[in-house]
Order: C-alpha cells, then sequence, then structure tokens
C-alpha cells in the first residue's frame, strides 16, 4: 500500500527467495491477499501485481491467478523445465524460443476456453472476479482474501496452510531424499495421492462392458465403494427411513422417464457412435434426448427404424 502510494505502478511477488530457512507463501494466496488490500484502500487500480512463481504448471493455476487479482505470471519453473529438455535434445529441431512460444500459445488458448465458459471476451473482466468457488478452505480466510467467493463448506485455515506448506518443505529440502516423488496430481502413480479413476479400476470396467460380465463389473463396483474419499460426495450416503413408502404411493417408472434428458454434451465430447446410442436409448425408454451443443447430424432429422425399437430382455 504504500509503494503504490509513493507512485509505484509495478508491484513484484515472488517466490524466487525459498531456501532451506524460507518456506514460500502459496502463489494464489500472495497474489489474492495483495489485490484484497489494494481494493479495500482503493487503491488497486494504481498498480500491476506481477507474479513470479514455481507452482503455476497448468491453465488452470494461471486462471485462477487471474482470477484472484494477478495482472501478470511468469512461471519460471515450467519454462526452466522447457529449457532443460530442449538441452537434452527432446525436442527435436525446435529452438528454444520456438518450444517457449509453443508453451505460451498453448496457456493463452488454455485460458480463452476457460474465460469462454463464463462469457468474458477480454481477461481484464476475468481478473480479480472470483468465477469459481472455494472448496476446502475456511469461511474466514476466503472473507479475508477471497470476498465475495462462495464458499459452501468450511475447511483448512491459515494454520493447517502453514502446516501443510511446512512439511512440503521439509520434504523439498530432506538430504536424505535423492529425489523428490512425483506425487501423481497429473498422472496416477501407485505411490502417490489416490484417483477416482485408477487404472485398475477402468481395467475392470472395460473388461465389464466388452465381455458383458455382471460378476466383473461388480468386482469394479466393490473397488469403487472402497476407495477413500475423493469427492465431496464420498462423504455422504443415503439416509433410509425405518419404514418404506407404499409401492402404490411412488410414481410409475415410465413417467420418471418422462423427465430424463441426454445427452446434452456435443458430439466431439462424446463421439457421434456414443452420442447417438445415448438418443437411442432414450427413444426407446420414452424419455428425451437432445442435439446437445453444435447441433445435430441432418441425418437424424428422421426417426430411425432402430430408435423406436423397444429393448428386448
Amino acid at each position: 500500500m504504500t509503494a503504490v502510494r509513493q507512485g509505484k505502478s509495478e508491484l513484484f511477488l515472488s517466490d524466487m527467495g525459498i531456501g532451506p530457512d524460507r518456506i514460500g507463501i502459496a502463489g494464489v494466496l500472495a497474489a489474492a491477499a495483495v489485490h484484497t488490500h489494494l481494493v479495500r484502500m482503493g487503491l488497486r487500480s494504481y498498480a500491476s501485481i506481477n507474479i513470479q512463481t514455481a507452482e503455476c504448471l497448468d491453465t488452470h493455476y494461471y486462471a485462477v491467478l487471474i482470477g484472484v487479482g494477478a495482472t501478470t505470471v511468469h512461471a519460471y519453473l515450467a519454462e526452466a523445465a522447457i529449457a532443460d529438455r530442449h538441452a537434452r535434445g527432446l525436442f527435436g529441431d525446435l529452438t528454444l524460443a520456438q518450444c517457449l512460444a509453443r508453451h505460451r500459445t498453448a496457456i493463452d488458448e488454455g485460458l480463452l476456453k476457460i474465460m469462454s465458459k463464463m462469457g468474458i471476451a477480454v481477461i481484464s473482466s476475468y481478473r480479480g472476479g472470483y468465477n469459481f468457488e472455494a472448496v476446502g478452505l475456511s469461511r474466514a480466510l476466503v472473507n479475508d482474501l477471497f470476498p465475495g467467493m462462495p464458499a459452501k463448506i468450511s475447511g483448512e485455515g491459515y494454520a493447517s496452510l502453514h502446516l501443510n506448506a511446512q512439511l512440503r518443505h521439509d520434504k523439498a529440502y530432506d538430504s536424505a531424499v535423492a529425489s523428490l516423488p512425483i506425487g501423481g496430481f497429473y498422472r496416477q502413480r501407485h505411490t502417490g495421492e489416490t484417483h477416482a479413476y485408477s487404472a485398475q479400476l477402468m481395467h475392470l470396467l472395460q473388461t465389464a462392458v466388452s465381455t458383458d460380465s455382471y460378476s466383473t463389473y461388480l468386482q469394479f463396483s466393490r473397488g469403487v465403494e472402497g476407495l477413500p474419499p475423493i469427492y465431496l460426495r464420498d462423504l455422504l450416503q443415503f439416509n433410509f427411513p425405518a419404514e418404506g413408502v407404499p409401492v402404490d404411493q411412488v410414481e410409475a417408472i415410465t413417467e420418471i422417464r418422462k423427465r430424463f434428458v441426454t445427452p446434452g454434451m456435443s458430439l466431439g465430447a462424446l463421439s457421434p457412435e456414443a452420442h447417438e446410442t445415448l438418443a437411442i436409448a432414450m427413444n426407446r425408454i420414452g424419455a428425451k434426448a437432445v442435439s446437445g451443443e453444435g447441433g445435430e447430424d441432418s441425418a437424424r432429422y428422421q426417426p430411425m427404424p432402430m430408435a423406436t425399437t423397444p429393448i428386448r430382455g
């Protein structure tokens, strides 16, 4: 605040000073703290917040940083990793400048896709807009750093975030470790964090579908049920009443089906075959099928003979 009032128009936040005795603050927290404080003091429009961070490795992190108020982002570790791979000859005949340009293009296109989902055309309108929801952060922390951001559940506060930062820092500077563990955030690893869609479970599901094996599907189902909580819904379960509703008061399945609507997804997200199969299934059970994003193939303007054939069995 003092620097801005003294006429400084460019503020820089960097985690390059991390060391054995210096723990880094998460880039999102640092950017949000400065942005929010300047907004509250009526000074945000007088300065840019430029953040230099090693944590930013994908478009999601860029989007969150910009969404909490960052003006520019320098992902120096991502660029250093590209430079290291280039030095080892892993990018063929491409120059380092071309590699970095491709990385920048990928990030730009990813950000455009993220913003387009919100109907936002310019990045200045996305900056500081909090167009997302806090999951697992305490409401007090959200009110301090992310005012206006939805936070339907509470979670970690300052003490917990400090403890986690300390644990990560200790692992990074543990002299007994030859190389840091990958962690398995982007890709499942046996020693990394648990993924809901593990390779073993997906293999069981694909086998069950391809062989029409109900017993294999039950193995998949038990495997899913045995996973530790991953999503918020994993912490919920059905509250069965002591006495059920009389059957004659339950709506008929044929009436319930009429409210089904699928597949409201684009053809490209599913595939023509999957999209058509879902539409046929809905027709057969008396439900609805929509074209989804991108319109409908003109070949489907007229009903197909097989689409209304009832399911046997």
